[in-house]
């Protein structure tokens, strides 16, 4: 099959990282083509190499064999290719169908735009991702899984002749991301080149024809065919041994209750919720997208108003009005799922990120707070989490996505709290590093940290957690044992979710927030 986008021999460095050596790939038309590998491994700036974001420092592009040579992003699009970012890139006060067709309004500047038939044509767009908004509304407010549709609606309205993800399906619920592979394919069947960067191999597996594995910046294959590729064989061209999985040994004997949550309404819809978390257990929040799992999270911090009800911190009550007291007053703390806008800052460096929550700990009147105590708080557990950086003062933008998912993770933890709340701890996180994450959770917890992890990943779910809670319609539609025995509790977890009805609405203004 002819390669419609061909690069060979490309190099790729930055101060102190040589990001890309010698990478080769060739892209054909009516294929999907997977890029893998660990966090670090380059596939991100292989994408913007081919974006034009990025410059090689050697090595030749072609498109339909012919060299090209891309300045910016806008000459990629003009040559027909088209991207989805890892971080969403939208704004936020702009409306559904501004974001989605920016391109096409950028392109006539001084034309008056005409919103009955943008409208009409971002819904067509948001139609085919089966995406159910409307185009008049802001972006502000929408969940993550719905700006990430609407970010591949836009890629797709630019009828993009090679078809660049980035992990698009690392915020989508399974129904969700099975529309989006059935997307895909039927692109696939329409002659475009598809490259799908994911951390989920399952559905690379699945869904791909071809895939190229990047270890280290360099190749660690090109090109293979996937039929008949096991998937070990797969993981161990990525991480250089053997794939361990989200099972962990069980905790020891639960301690006492550290946060209870009896009776609980909020003003982002919950209603009625009754939770309890212990130390020395990984609890399991579940449900799906829009179960309001986020939300409740958020409130216990003070980033929503809880109603009724009452929360106890070690048995006392407690009114917790910001993320401020919840971490020094009570040490609660929570990692965001949307890293980008809450989870770090991307303009400061690793150590100002990691070592944030420690600030007010450190300080003492009068005195200049230095670097050197946060540094030795701060380095061991990025030592642990196996963050890759050129250094501290490196700005978490230069990160790689899940690098930066592990700065977000670092901080909670250099600040020892006691009761520590994830919010999809391995999103974007690779397939080496989750493993990482796992025992990490697990050694917290075995200290006596109270440990509430907030997933969409079932397999991670079940292999990881002590008890599951699980979500529905912002309520808690039941508690199940966690017996390990992933088919048996998969039942019983989608069992609970069927069975429950509806529940209350919630709130207006809580509507397609976070999951």
């Amino acid at each position: 099959m002819a390669s419609l986008l061909e690069l060979s021999n490309i190099d790729k460095s930055f101060p102190g990282v040589h990001a890309l050596q010698d990478v080769s790939v060739r892209f054909a038309a009516g294929s999907i083509h997977a890029l893998v590998g660990e966090n670090g491994a380059g596939k991100s700036t292989l994408i913007k190499v081919i974006t034009g974001v990025y410059q090689p420092d050697r090595g030749a592009i072609r498109m339909d064999g012919a060299a090209v040579h891309f300045d910016g992003p806008m000459d990629a699009i003009a040559a027909g290719i088209g991207v989805v970012h890892q971080e969403r890139n939208l704004i936020p006060l702009f409306s559904v169908a501004e974001n989605l067709l920016l391109d096409q309004i950028a392109a006539g500047a001084f034309k008056p735009i005409n919103y009955t038939e943008l409208y009409a044509e971002a819904a067509r767009w948001l139609d085919l991702v089966g995406l159910d908004v409307d185009p008049q509304r802001p972006v502000a407010g929408l969940s993550v899984a719905a700006m990430q549709m609407i970010e591949i609606a836009r890629a797709l309205s630019l009828r993009s002749r090679v078809l660049l993800l980035d992990e698009p399906t690392a915020s989508l619920t399974p129904h969700e991301a099975s529309a989006l592979l059935g997307i895909l394919r039927r692109l696939r069947e329409q002659g475009v080149a598809i490259v799908f960067v994911s951390h989920k191999l399952e559905e690379v597996m699945e869904l791909c024809d071809t895939v190229t594995v990047l270890r280290d910046g360099r190749n660690a294959c090109e090109g293979l065919p996937l039929a008949g590729m096991r998937r070990a064989d797969l993981v161990r061209m990525m991480i250089g041994r053997e794939e361990r999985g989200a099972r962990t040994q069980a905790g020891g004997a639960r301690g006492a209750a550290a946060l209870e949550l009896s009776a609980v309404s909020t003003d982002l819809g919950h209603r009625d919720v009754d939770l309890s978390l212990y130390d020395g257990e990984v609890l399991g929040l579940y449900g799906l997208v829009g179960a309001g799992r986020s939300e409740l999270a958020r409130a216990v911090i003070g980033l929503g108003r809880i109603t009724k009800g009452e929360v106890r911190v070690r048995g006392r009550p407690a009114t917790i009005r910001s993320v401020s007291e919840a971490l020094h007053r009570y040490g609660i703390g929570y990692v965001s799922e949307d890293r980008k806008q809450e989870g770090v800052i991307l303009l400061h460096g690793v150590l100002a990120n990691a070592g944030v929550t420690l600030w007010r700990r450190l300080q003492q009147w009068g005195v200049w707070l230095r670097d050197g105590p946060i540094v030795e708080a701060v380095t061991p557990v990025l030592h642990h989490l196996n963050v890759r950086m050129v250094s501290l003062e490196s700005p978490v933008a230069t990160l790689s996505g899940g690098n930066q998912q592990k700065v977000s993770l670092a901080k909670w933890l250099a600040a020892r709290t006691g009761i520590l709340m994830i919010d999809e701890p391995t999103t974007g996180v690779d397939i080496g590093a989750k493993s990482d994450l796992y025992q990490l959770i697990r050694e917290l917890s075995n200290a006596g940290t109270a440990v509430m992890v907030i997933t969409s990943d079932m397999p991670e779910l079940i292999g990881l957690v002590d008890r599951i809670v699980v979500m529905h319609g912002y309520r808690i539609a039941g508690e199940l044992a966690n017996t390990h025995d992933y088919p048996t509790m998969s039942r019983a977890i989608m069992g609970l979710i069927h069975a429950d009805p509806a529940g209350p609405e919630p709130a207006p203004e809580a509507v397609g927030q976070s999951s």
